[in-house]
């Protein structure tokens, strides 16, 4: 099949079936599931999962992967067996648009006659994005707003979370909170898009769910920022020049429209003081973008910070559906090492995988720690032009391995590749998501962390499709 791009220019399609993906609205159930192959004796708990999963509304059909509604998935090992779990959080979109049986709120890429934003200025939120299990509880999260809990084993919706009332509906809070293992707290961020005083919002939360501080940090633009890091003693954003003209999202275009990326404002490592939230220093590296982060940890007296950098924003690669990552530029693992006392970046290493790999996971015992493994989906045929997904297990490692298996073709993958490490020893799995066009099967593979290219060591087969999600955990449980 031959596709044809904007400027008219013939592509291949290298992602043949990719429309089946989006074709459908997942069934939502409960109940046990059949493996194939050995899980192993270890792997005790829950795999959660989140992502977009319904892109039709009424006449109105989503434009990009960013918009479908949250479908939060858990697939849990016991010594009974496995069982699994998908469920729609009940977010106020998907409950007002549910009773009106039609699209009633402009998304981060589709608008339509009628369309309506919160207060006039910002998305409902599809609550689509992330799932993190803390403090006794589940949560459910979106881009920017208020979090949901559920249930952690039916995903039934309890509700909004406020973290005891210190958030609310109009607080900026992202997708990607951090919880420190270790301390069991978790810190996380929002950006306020005031066209002339942006301000980014740090807060941290003790392990009771109490709120500690909140900080607020100018920005010199208001910054597109996804995710962040938090080392030992430090928080990083990777500040790319990715610019949301607020404006122009309150008149008539979506937040995708919104978007500028504007690279001769250079990128930067803004550093933060943990214990405090306080700034510490803002060093330029360059011109790259990063969606995603993969750890921070100190050497000395040097600040570590690993990143996923990729020469441009990938956002306008996730529409329109189904043809995504058209032209998905090159970009790959890069690790910055920083002399705070010096006030300079000492080194800068880029890993030669360059095949616009996503979704960087690690051993979550390793968070704020010295490491060298992790594990990331990748797309084979990054670089040419034509429809392409993500279609390969990548592990690596900072010294230099690479451990890759890669999907049979028309099968796609999901679901960030969470570690479920092995509580008495060294070994460890990885947990992803498959979606088989041909068959239109959905299943569930089960890799063995440091041997990932033998290819699944376990599968678990879904009796009907589910949607490939975003974010995934591992949580632990005998």
């Amino acid at each position: 099949m031959i596709l044809e791009t904007v400027s008219g220019e013939a592509a291949a399609d290298f992602a043949p079936g990719l429309e089946k993906v989006f074709s459908f609205i997942p069934r939502e159930r409960l109940g046990p599931v059949a493996v194939e192959g050995r899980v192993p004796a270890f792997l005790r708990g829950t795999y959660y999962l989140n992502g977009p999963a319904r892109f039709a509304r009424g006449d109105v059909r989503y434009k990009h992967w960013l918009d479908g509604d949250g479908l939060v998935c858990a697939l849990t090992f016991t010594d009974e067996g496995a069982r699994f779990a998908c469920r729609f959080v009940r977010s106020d979109k998907w409950t007002a648009e549910e009773a009106a049986g039609r699209a009633l709120f402009r998304t981060f890429g589709t608008a339509f006659p009628g369309d309506r934003l919160v207060r006039g200025i910002a998305l409902e939120s599809p609550v689509n994005v992330s799932v993190y299990p803390w403090a006794g509880t589940l949560l459910a999260f979106g881009e920017q707003g208020i979090p949901w809990e559920l249930d952690p084993v039916t995903l039934e919706t309890r509700g909004t979370y406020t973290f005891g009332g210190a958030i609310n509906a109009v607080t900026p809070f992202a997708a990607h909170a951090k919880i420190d293992p270790a301390t069991g707290e978790l810190f996380n961020f929002g950006v306020s898009f005031a066209s002339d005083r942006p301000v980014l919002n740090l807060f941290r939360f003790d392990p009771s769910g109490r709120l500690v501080w909140r900080r607020r940090h100018a920005l010199e633009h208001p910054f597109s920022i996804h995710d962040f890091l938090v080392g030992p003693r430090h928080v990083v954003f990777h500040l790319g020049p990715y610019v949301l003209d607020m404006a122009s999202l309150t008149r008539d275009k979506t937040l995708m429209e919104s978007l500028r990326w504007e690279p001769q404002r250079g990128t930067r490592l803004l550093v933060l003081d943990r214990e405090t939230g306080e700034a510490v220093t803002s060093l330029a590296v360059g011109e790259g973008y990063s969606l995603h982060t993969i750890n921070a940890w100190e050497d000395g007296g040097h600040l570590v910070v690993d990143v996923v950098e990729l020469e441009r924003p990938v956002y306008d690669e996730y529409e329109p559906v189904p043809d995504l990552f058209p032209t998905v530029g090159p970009g790959g693992p890069v690790r910055y090492v920083l002399d705070l006392a010096g006030n300079r970046v000492v080194e800068r290493k880029a890993l030669a995988y360059r095949a616009a790999p996503d979704f960087p996971a690690i051993d979550p015992r390793l968070f704020t720690k010295a490491y060298d493994d992790f594990w990331m989906l990748g797309i084979s045929h990054a670089g040419p032009r034509g429809r392409k997904f993500l279609d390969s297990v990548v592990h690596l490692t900072w010294s230099g391995r690479e451990d890759v298996w890669k999907a049979p073709a028309g099968c796609y993958l999901g679901g960030e590749p969470a570690f479920a490490g092995d509580p008495d020893g060294p070994g460890g799995a990885v947990i992803c998501q498959q979606f088989d066009a041909a068959k239109e099967e959905s299943s569930f593979l089960v890799f063995d962390a440091f041997d990932v290219a033998t290819g699944p060591r376990a599968v678990v087969r879904l009796e009907t499709p589910v949607h490939l999600g975003f974010h995934a955990c591992w949580a632990e449980g005998r």
